[in-house]
């Protein structure tokens, strides 16, 4: 089957690491499935791959890819929940310490057809096309578990988001907006705080920008260029629901205002597969959709990659199948 996978790696090339071609039909242990892949999305997880961060040399040739929609064995419209949990976990899969995403210790989406746990399908609404609906289950479930599982937002509050642009961000500007928060955004780049209003931030601003008045809550995936906003920009009592550190991760911990204010910090890491099924439900019965940058087949996927890592994106990249 045709697929796109890691060979190498390599920090300062990582695209030197991708392959395009002909790899081995998935094993499908007992109680697991195959899906057939129609559309697979694109994510940060999967240029880390290529630097090797989570994966072993031993691992290799490994499949990229976290996300997927396609059709199950039965031909059913079917989402691939990505989070690989240990059989004998019960409860929060996230929590788990032996979890794993799709193409770390399993062979990834990037590819005609992915094995998976039969408990890591759910139903696909005729609403949503493949495309769409292959965007979900990674950044968009992440941001729906920090928006209204981790950080406990409402109706009414007011979310500042940071890094409009980034898969993360813009997924929760969008569920933000359709969950009736009031919701600010921040970017370094005007087009994109221009885009960000046009999906559904209320007031923009430039990163580091002095907000005109307090958050109750901060969406931050970027990480050390914007650690030190995040936190002066809340409230007393506000809470900063963090999930990555796309700029890096050696922040200025800002703990005395931290603990003056009384500031909850709160770590987030995907979702679970009831999680998926209910921002899968949210979608359909809303009309709200992701923001699709670019579609483009598989064998383009360097070209997508490569957008990625330049930075170039606003929204998701996704790769078709026939």
């Amino acid at each position: 089957m045709y697929a796109a996978y890691v060979e190498s790696f390599s920090s300062d090339d990582p695209l030197s690491g991708l392959r395009l071609g002909e790899r081995p039909e998935p094993e499908v242990p007992d109680g697991w499935t195959t899906v057939t892949v129609k559309a697979a999305s694109l994510n940060h997880h999967d240029l880390f791959s290529l630097q090797g961060v989570g994966l072993r040399g031993e691992s290799l040739p490994m499949i990229l890819g976290c996300d997927a929609a396609g059709l199950d064995e039965d031909g059913n419209e079917v989402v691939v929940h990505a989070v690989i949990s240990d059989p004998s976990w019960h409860g929060d899969e996230t929590l788990d310490p032996k979890r794993s995403l799709l193409s770390e210790r399993y062979q990834g989406t990037l590819a005609d057809r992915v094995a998976v746990p039969k408990g890591n399908v759910v139903p696909k609404p005729a609403s949503l096309s493949f495309e769409e609906a292959a965007c979900l289950p990674t950044a968009w479930l992440t941001a729906y578990r920090m928006l209204f599982t981790r950080g406990g937002f409402k109706a009414g509050d007011t979310v500042l988001v940071q890094g409009a642009g980034g898969g993360v961000a813009t997924a929760a500007i969008t569920l933000a907006r359709a969950g009736g928060l009031r919701v600010l955004a921040t970017s370094r780049d005007e087009a994109k705080r221009r885009r960000a209003l046009e999906i559904g931030a209320h007031e923009v601003y430039e990163s580091g920008e002095r907000l005109p008045g307090k958050v109750d809550g901060v969406i931050e995936t970027v990480g050390k260029a914007t650690w030190g906003h995040s936190v002066k920009s809340l409230r007393p009592g506000g809470r900063l629901v963090t999930s990555g550190h796309t700029s890096g991760p050696d922040i200025a911990a800002e703990l005395t205002r931290i603990f003056f204010l009384q500031l909850d910090v709160v770590g987030s890491t995907m979702g679970t597969r009831t999680e998926l099924a209910s921002l899968v439900t949210m979608l359909d019965a809303t009309g709200v959709r992701p923001l699709i940058d670019r579609t483009m087949p598989l064998e383009d996927a360097a070209d997508g990659f490569a957008a990625m890592r330049d930075g170039e994106l606003f929204g998701k990249v996704v790769f078709t199948r026939p």
